[in-house]
């Protein structure tokens, strides 16, 4: 398979000079019956692909507004099981990439097999697994190979130029450029060194970079995406709809749009 529909939308967007949103939400928070409201609501306001969290007890990678909203999601009994089959209901209405975003653990308690096969019914684009390395990918993307989810990377700033370049060698759908050493959440600065990474990976990706964790405001979303091809953005988006405040999710999927680079 071609891993193409991912890909294929992120290259679309930026070919009309915008920079591709790419927001995250916690499946379940507010309930799992949410989960198709938000959704649609994302995909009518023009986001290139939507990053659908898995809730998970042990998160190594979430800052504090997402642990909240997987414990809220958790608290209300949502699994990967009950995920899946809420998307199985209203997939067919979704034209936008969804990528779902996990550990590894409720990927093996599923079953890999089971859960490649279901994605792919559902026309699932993409897979981030923060805990699953490179080195140790294989497995999975053995399975994913006859399907078209995209297994995409991450990309740390402390990865060396020889690490760097084997992930983008890697790469499927897009490369998530991980913008601060630690968890998600709202930064006020990036380290100075950022604008060189991107430069960096950008050089020699094949595939889009998409710059992600600490993007909360319509400046960051502006300035960050000017050196990326998109900006995924988690924290802001995740509280905003805790909060009821779409009109400023609406806004920052906005911001990237005519992004210079």
């Amino acid at each position: 398979m071609a891993k193409a529909k991912l890909l294929n939308a992120i290259q679309s967007v930026n070919a009309h000079g915008d920079k591709a949103f790419v927001p995250y939400i916690m499946a379940g928070d507010g309930g799992l019956k949410t989960l198709k409201s938000k959704i649609l609501f994302l995909q009518a306001a023009g986001v290139t692909a939507i990053e659908i969290g898995i809730p998970f007890s042990d998160p190594v990678a979430d800052g504090p507004t997402i642990q909240k909203a997987g414990e809220r999601a958790l608290a209300n009994g949502t699994t990967l099981r009950s995920i899946l089959q809420e998307l199985e209901t209203f997939y067919q209405e979704v034209s936008v990439p969804l990528v779902l975003m996990t550990y590894y653990n409720p990927l093996l308690n599923y079953g890999l097999e089971q859960f490649a096969e279901v994605c792919d019914k559902l026309g699932i684009a993409g897979l981030i697994v923060p805990d699953v390395p490179l080195e140790e990918s294989e497995l999975l993307k053995s399975l994913l190979i006859k399907t078209d989810v995209a297994l995409v990377q991450l990309v740390s700033l402390t990865s060396s130029p020889e690490r760097m370049e084997k992930i983008v060698a890697a790469g499927e759908g897009f490369i998530y450029a991980v913008t601060v050493n630690g968890i998600t959440g709202v930064r006020d600065r990036f380290d100075d060194q950022l604008e060189k990474h991107l430069k960096q990976l950008k050089d020699v990706s094949p595939v889009p970079i998409l710059a992600g964790f600490g993007i909360s405001t319509l400046e960051q979303v502006k300035s960050i995406g000017s050196l990326a091809d998109g900006v995924i953005v988690g924290s802001a988006i995740v509280e905003a709809f805790h909060r009821t405040e779409l009109e400023k999710i609406k806004e920052l999927i906005e911001a990237s749009k005519k992004v210079l680079n």
